[in-house]
């Protein structure tokens, strides 16, 4: 059915597919590419896009944004971006380029989470989520 190590959304039973934006670290890139995610890379694929050009891109490719950047949730909910896609916003930078990959697939692996439709913030001590 999936390849073998493919991860899949287990509420809508597609595979889950991430965008990382530029601040992402090729290390947590390379952590959840090596845990079994699909990781398309903005730094890799398309360089100095605007905010907007990758909201666009993931809500194209129904790609989970993975970012450092708090600009995502202004533009999508004081713009009222239509239809946004996904948000992870790490809002600490953590000790280590891992960081990010480690929290996320923490958040997942705890099974008390759903991305897909949630702007998701990723706090030292917190996880908030907010429908989008």
């Amino acid at each position: 059915m999936y390849a073998a190590g493919t991860i899949v959304s287990l509420s809508k039973n597609r595979l889950m597919l991430f965008l990382a934006n530029e601040n992402l670290p090729a290390k947590s890139i390379s952590l959840l590419r090596s845990s079994g995610y699909e990781v398309r890379s903005v730094k890799e694929e398309m360089p100095g896009i605007s905010d907007i050009l990758i909201l666009n891109k993931a809500k194209e490719l129904s790609a989970i944004i993975l970012t450092f950047d708090k600009d995502y949730g202004e533009i999508i909910f004081r713009n009222e971006f239509v239809e946004p896609p996904p948000v992870v916003f790490f809002r600490f930078k953590g000790t280590t380029a891992n960081y990010a990959a480690e929290s996320l697939l923490s958040m997942i692996k705890s099974g008390l989470f759903e991305l897909e439709g949630f702007f998701t913030v990723v706090e030292v001590d917190n996880i908030r989520q907010r429908k989008i």
